[in-house]
């Protein structure tokens, strides 16, 4: 699994979680149904938020669930999951950026792509998913083009990226490819007008979840000499932040202008619109404040970022270290899941992919406390950990009345 937005259970409540796994499981079921076993490694949290912004701008209320039949991943349990077309655009959107990132490891030789035997399977699976993506897409009315142009394009910025690019100039690849994704839910409810405005607010996601994976693998990106986008360009941590605090608040302007089932725009009665709205507005903006060691609305004080230094935001004593287990995931609207070149205690991506298969096989993604991400080998909680409320992370959000940002009283 990977994301940025990776809500705990205990701030949810039991109803939201309900609808957030039914959508998790759906994406999963839809990879699965359509792809095969094997396209479920490409399952990430992020990409299920099409599946919920879908349902979540739909009149009916019917025929968006189905009872699924026992899963190892619940325990054997059957359970509730999302389905139609928001599920198979959220694979289809996974699958081509895995896809093209799987590619670019392969043409630069990461790892143990660079024998020939693993690289040929490789080329093969990548040009599977490819297939696979374009023709799902192409079945829901979505054009997969828009996402493989933008990999291609975010390699060759990259290689022209220097000290002084303006960062966005590097974001604006995965912003493209997201705004798109988050648009083409509005066609699938019927809501053409809300195309707009989701298409906003996909872009400034796209460019948090780029920032924010930046910010993350700084140190690590550094110790393996590894390209980092804030590093290449010279980018603070203190700009970097001012950015994804802006992306934030877009997408809180950009969401009012968004009619819900209901067609009353910010209606949050439904429990997909109050999900959608939790999800990219409260959890999104805690992934922002857990990426950047701070806490509470972002209003971080003075001289809070720069160097590590002892005490501070990246020190040994903070548990939002980016190399700590609270923090993990990747980037999948970036360029699909964190297929990254092995390093020093990374696995490369086929280890990786037998690893994932083993924590499928023992529930361990879903009722483990704490488990190992398959590539990165980032300790991760699992999706139904329970959460007493006291890891820190399940403190209110003051976000409503210090910034005025809604009106949801969450």
């Amino acid at each position: 699994m990977f994301g940025i937005v990776r809500p705990c259970s205990h701030r949810l409540g039991e109803g939201l979680k309900t609808q957030w796994m039914a959508h998790l499981c759906g994406l999963c079921l839809a990879l699965r149904g359509d792809h095969g076993q094997f396209a479920r490694v490409v399952t990430n949290y992020d990409g299920l938020l099409i599946s919920v912004l879908t349902d979540a701008q739909a009149d009916r209320t019917t025929g968006l669930r189905r009872t699924a039949g026992p899963c190892p991943l619940r325990g054997m349990r059957t359970a509730s999951v999302a389905r139609g077309e928001g599920a198979r655009l959220a694979a289809a959107v996974s699958l081509v950026l895995a896809s093209a990132k799987v590619r670019d490891h392969v043409a630069d030789g990461d790892g143990l792509l660079a024998r020939r035997p693993v690289a040929l399977a490789a080329r093969r699976v990548a040009a599977s998913w490819g297939k696979a993506g374009a023709r799902t897409g192409s079945d829901v009315g979505f054009d997969t083009a828009v996402l493989v142009d933008a990999v291609d394009r975010q390699v060759g910025i990259e290689t022209l990226a220097g000290l002084g690019t303006p960062l966005l100039s590097v974001t604006e690849p995965t912003e493209t490819a997201t705004a798109a994704a988050f648009a083409h839910t509005a066609v699938l409810a019927g809501r053409p007008g809300n195309a707009e405005p989701l298409a906003e607010a996909g872009r400034f996601f796209g460019r948090l979840a780029h920032l924010l994976d930046a910010v993350e693998d700084r140190e690590t990106d550094a110790a393996s000499g590894a390209w980092n986008p804030l590093t290449a360009t010279g980018t603070s941590l203190a700009e970097a932040r001012r950015l994804a605090d802006d992306a934030l608040h877009g997408i809180r302007l950009a969401l009012r202008e968004v009619a819900w089932g209901s067609g009353v725009p910010r209606e949050k009665h439904s429990t997909d619109s109050k999900l959608a709205h939790v999800l990219l507005t409260h959890e999104l903006a805690r992934s922002v404040d857990r990426a950047f060691g701070t806490s509470g609305c972002g209003h971080a004080p003075e001289g809070s970022f720069g160097p590590p230094q002892q005490g501070g935001p990246y020190s040994p004593q903070s548990p939002y270290d980016p190399g700590s287990p609270h923090v993990g995931g990747g980037n999948p609207f970036g360029g699909g899941p964190s297929f990254q070149p092995p390093g020093p205690g990374k696995r490369g991506f086929w280890a990786g992919c037998a690893a994932a298969i083993g924590l499928c096989c023992t529930c361990k993604v879903c009722c483990a406390d704490e488990y190992e991400g398959p590539w990165s080998r980032k300790k991760r909680e699992g999706c139904l950990s329970n959460c007493d409320g006291d890891c820190g992370c399940c403190e209110a959000c003051e976000c409503c009345e210090c910034c005025s940002c809604c009106d949801c009283g969450l």
